[in-house]
């Protein structure tokens, strides 16, 4: 499947903000967005008049780099969206949550949406004692999610064994220790910690 490969710290500072895609380098000294918090090319420091249509794509493009996805899995999500009960952009944004690779971000086991993308890509992760290797795959209330038993002796898995995890959301739990967590429940609007106005981008898709 298609990636984006370029220079991921240029895509916080086009959208004006922390979207905490390398990791621990995020909140060091050495992040781009605290060096040079300005548009990248030439004319990135220079002001431009925000019209309605500019302000409703920086929304998707924000949550669509964010999360790491593409145009058609990103509109993808809001058909499907869209066809559920409730509010649209709501919807959406649980969907994408719901994601393996993002609920295994968000247990911590990777330091960036990428790196647990590629944890699962590469196997190491099991779904209620099944190994499931699709980062897309959405996760279920009560689903169990591991590390894979013949991996947790590798270094990576060894280190984390002995991490503190913080700012776990409040529908997840993990035990390092057994390097397994649980989806407690499933995710609503008030747990998700972006900033992205996602009316915003049902009104652009509307259009």
């Amino acid at each position: 499947m298609a990636k984006y490969t370029g220079p991921v710290c240029k895509l916080c500072r086009r959208e004006g903000c922390k979207l905490f895609l390398k990791g621990d380098r995020c909140f060091g000294a050495h992040c781009a967005m605290d060096k040079r918090p300005v548009a990248p090319g030439q004319h990135g420091a220079a002001r431009k008049k925000a019209t309605e249509y500019s302000v409703q794509l920086r929304e998707k493009q924000k949550a669509k780099r964010a999360y790491g996805l593409l145009e058609k899995q990103f509109h993808m999500y809001y058909e499907k969206a869209e066809k559920m009960r409730g509010v649209t952009g709501e919807n959406m944004l649980q969907l994408i949550e719901r994601r393996l690779d993002n609920v295994v971000y968000r247990m911590c086991i990777g330091a960036s949406r990428a790196q647990s993308r590629q944890i699962v890509n590469h196997g190491h992760i099991t779904v209620n004692g099944k190994n499931v290797d699709i980062p897309s795959y959405l996760v279920k209330e009560g689903d169990i999610i591991s590390v894979k038993e013949s991996k947790r002796e590798k270094p990576f898995f060894v280190e984390l064994k002995g991490a503190k995890i913080a700012n776990l959301p409040k529908w997840l739990s993990f035990d390092p220790a057994t390097l397994t967590g649980k989806v407690e429940a499933l995710p609503k609007r008030e747990d998700i910690d972006l900033s992205i106005a996602e009316h915003m981008i049902v009104e652009l898709y509307s259009k």
